[in-house]
């Protein structure tokens, strides 16, 4: 069964997330004048925008040419009608989220997922020395909480280049259990992937089975580590296991993740 958007114990957390930034933003800014609160405000709610650029040249997943966007220009000003591109893109295209058909037969798809689901509490947290897998043991020292967003940044934000890392670290499934004890809302990675070389895909099948939400893609590399309000904007896709999306976090980082 589903739990209901931001009841209970949810609420409270995301209540308290809330408080704690407006408290934090009226002892930063009420005492200046006029012409430095826009500046004040800026600094106390910063917006990351963790989306990764759509191109043909952008990274994809085991470099397929089958996954790479594809724009072509239908009209231009020169044939004196206004400029129009047709977009061909794979459901998986750069940050992006699964729905539970992904990996579930007969699973609900991305427009059955109410657009509150995909924003809430998040942390973003401190995993960049991991070389390979993250484990429970890695996530421990973190207390996942119940309703929030796990993201974690790992050393995959600061790959240079296009080519696709088929060492990318990522959630094992034992991780994947723990994170469903701890009632998580959602997890989100910066590689293409939640998981990879794990024979029928258990990471994915746990989360998603949990009804934990799955987010990958993400642009971590320039985002400090800690608490923040998390944004996600799926394409409203009809029937689909997946969609591109826009993610944003709002906040300044806490610290709170490493």
């Amino acid at each position: 069964m589903r739990r209901p958007f931001l009841l209970g114990k949810e609420r409270s957390m995301a209540d308290a997330f809330v408080c704690g930034l407006r408290r934090k933003l009226v002892r930063s800014v009420w005492k200046l004048d006029l012409s430095r609160r826009k500046r004040g405000l800026e600094a106390v709610w910063k917006l990351y925008d963790i989306s990764m650029d759509i191109h043909p040249a952008m990274r994809v997943w085991k470099d397929k040419d089958d996954k790479r966007p594809v724009f072509e220009t239908v009209s231009t000003h020169a044939q004196g009608k206004s400029h129009e591109t047709r977009l061909r893109l794979d459901a998986h295209t750069g940050t992006h989220v699964d729905a539970p058909l992904h990996m579930i037969a007969g699973g609900a798809t991305i427009d059955a997922i109410p657009l509150e689901k995909w924003m809430g509490p998040a942390r973003v947290l401190d995993l960049t020395g991991v070389r390979d897998s993250i484990g429970r043991a890695e996530l421990e020292p973190h207390a996942p909480q119940r309703g929030e967003w796990i993201l974690l940044k790992t050393r995959n934000s600061f790959a240079e280049g296009g080519a696709f890392d088929y060492g990318f670290v990522f959630l094992n499934a034992e991780a994947a259990a723990y994170l469903k004890e701890a009632g998580v809302r959602g997890v989100g990675i910066d590689a293409l992937g939640v998981e990879r070389d794990q024979p029928g895909y258990p990471t994915h099948r746990t989360l998603l089975e949990a009804g934990i939400l799955i987010a990958e893609g993400l642009c971590l590399k320039d985002v400090p580590v800690g608490s923040y309000w998390l944004i996600i904007a799926p394409l409203r896709l009809i029937g689909v296991e997946a969609a591109p999306a826009r993610a944003f976090l709002i906040g300044a980082g806490d610290g709170n993740g490493r």
